[in-house]
């Protein structure tokens, strides 16, 4: 395992709680499997995983297997739900992306195996029904692999920590389904990846839920929201790249709204957290000079309830696509593709590990979140205020 170093840079004999956050994406979730192999590989091994829509699925597998099956069931999991056109690796160029754009055209006609299948008749043609049954396709195909690949007496038992988010449809809120507050099964994993009008809503405990990602694409609230005081350090995984050149074409057009669409909100997420996580590490720093006697003031009294003594870093490794994706890659489960995210996603998060931007970086008594952001080969750590 590698050494452990504090935020100052020193060594230190306690371990941080090893936090892995797992994005939506579709099919772009691949990137997540050669992620966690690295973090496996140097040690990292999460203490909690949160995760939503492929995020959730790909979490409920790491956390609902023993840690020495973890990267196989992975591996099964993706190898399930893709089609054996292994063969597609061989072509280069425009043949590349004609392969991917009809691999993507198959998922949206077919269906993808033991995902989602075509529901007939189509919900369009229907004036009314239950609001669990209209979608275009159907996912039961997909609670029955999560039943036959993922051990939730593990899950709902073992010493790992598991959060999904979800969204209320009724309320409209992001809420998180936790194994440290109830048992989990397949139903409430399958639920953070119900996006709407394409998958069903799904229900869980008489209510309907639909994919996380309606809110917000990304779990960290789960993270700040806890009690935790130590140190945490965060590995959130982003599928969604802000950063992009101009299109030139429509499916670049296409390709672009979603990657800012995505990657917006989650950039917006982090500087947000991370803003108010540090202000309430301030009120903890000057808590003491504020209620020493010569202040009296209900409103401060009421701010100071709100500081923080916990610290994070957030490593946030973002995914950067190849050229021979195309606009519908979060639709576009061929083997070949998959191989590429995760080969991609281990490069990532091995450069983030020899980098430990954590152990370099020196946290001032009064900050409380440091964000390294891993994109284009560099590291970049920022505090926000």
């Amino acid at each position: 395992m590698a050494k452990l170093k504090n935020g100052n840079g020193r060594s230190s004999h306690e371990k941080p709680r090893v936090a892995l956050v797992l994005q939506g994406g579709g099919a772009l979730g691949a990137y997540h499997i050669g992620a966690y192999q690295a973090l496996e590989e140097a040690g990292y091994v999460p203490d909690w995983v949160t995760g939503i829509s492929i995020g959730a699925f790909n979490s409920s597998i790491i956390v609902g297997s023993q840690p020495e099956d973890r990267l196989d069931k992975l591996e099964q999991l993706w190898t399930d739900i893709s089609r054996p056109d292994d063969w597609g690796a061989a072509l280069s160029g425009p043949f590349l992306k004609m392969f991917n754009q009809t691999s993507a055209a198959e998922a949206f006609i077919f269906g993808q195996p033991n995902f989602w299948v075509p529901r007939f008749p189509n919900p369009m043609l229907l004036p009314e029904a239950p609001t669990d049954a209209l979608s275009f396709y159907d996912t039961k195909p997909m609670l029955a692999t999560l039943q036959r690949l993922v051990d939730f007496d593990l899950i709902n038992n073992g010493p790992v920590r598991l959060s999904l988010g979800a969204t209320q449809v009724t309320t409209g809120n992001l809420v998180f389904f936790d194994n440290t507050q109830h048992p989990l099964n397949a139903h409430h994993v399958l639920a953070s990846g119900s996006l709407p009008p394409g998958f069903p809503a799904t229900r869980v405990d008489g209510e309907l839920y639909w994919d996380g990602g309606v809110v917000s694409n990304t779990p960290l609230d789960a993270i700040y929201e806890d009690s935790h005081e130590g140190h945490t350090l965060v590995f959130m995984i982003d599928l969604w790249n802000a950063v992009g050149a101009p299109p030139t074409n429509m499916d670049q057009i296409n390709w672009r709204q979603k990657q800012i669409q995505y990657a917006s909100r989650t950039s917006h997420a982090i500087r947000t957290l991370a803003a108010q996580h540090n202000l309430r590490r301030t009120l903890k720093h000057v808590s003491g000079k504020l209620l020493d006697g010569t202040v009296d003031i209900a409103p401060v009294s009421d701010a100071v309830a709100l500081e923080s003594e916990k610290t994070l870093d957030i490593v946030h490794i973002i995914y950067r696509p190849s050229s021979d994706q195309i606009s519908e890659s979060d639709a576009e489960f061929s083997r070949p593709s998959i191989a590429k995210r995760r080969e991609a996603g281990y490069a990532d998060m091995r450069l983030a590990l020899e980098e430990a931007p954590w152990t370099k970086h020196h946290k001032a008594p009064h900050v409380g979140t440091v964000v390294h952001s891993v994109n284009r080969g560099k590291v970049d750590s920022k505090v926000f205020q």
